[in-house]
């Protein structure tokens, strides 16, 4: 009696790598995600101090001014009347944002007015300025 073997091209040939990019996939979109929500505006600065600061979790357009009035927006440097137009456009793809405005504690205040005009110009009323609590 003999034994017919099948030894055809119907075998599996290789590593399957559907499992690999479906995890490669799935840590592309959490990454994405996870970076939509980390929002900075690219340079640190000292906050001042306030007894009656609230945290509030709703802000979300940051603009920093630094101690020589330079503005940041987006992780780069823009000068005043760039941002009333920052501020449209975001507002436009996004209407329910508000504004952070995060001045370094010994920035000029009138910086500070000139940038908050800026944002309400650009269709933004709600603006928040940001301080260090007492337990910050």
């Amino acid at each position: 009696m003999r034994v017919h073997r099948h030894e055809g091209n119907e075998g599996h040939h290789g590593i399957d790598l559907a499992p690999m990019l479906d995890f490669v996939l799935n840590l592309l979109i959490f990454f994405i995600i996870i970076t939509s929500f980390v929002k900075q505006t690219g340079v640190k600065v000292l906050k001042p101090d306030a007894e009656t600061a609230e945290h509030r979790d709703d802000g979300n357009i940051l603009i920093a001014i630094r101690p020589n009035g330079d503005i940041w927006m987006d992780r780069r440097k823009v000068v005043l009347p760039e941002v009333r137009a920052m501020v449209e456009r975001m507002h436009a793809e996004r209407p329910e944002d508000t504004v952070v405005i995060t001045a370094d504690k010994t920035s000029e205040t009138g910086v500070m007015t000139k940038v908050m005009d800026q944002v309400r110009a650009g269709g933004i009323l709600t603006v928040s300025v940001a301080t260090r609590g007492q337990g910050d």
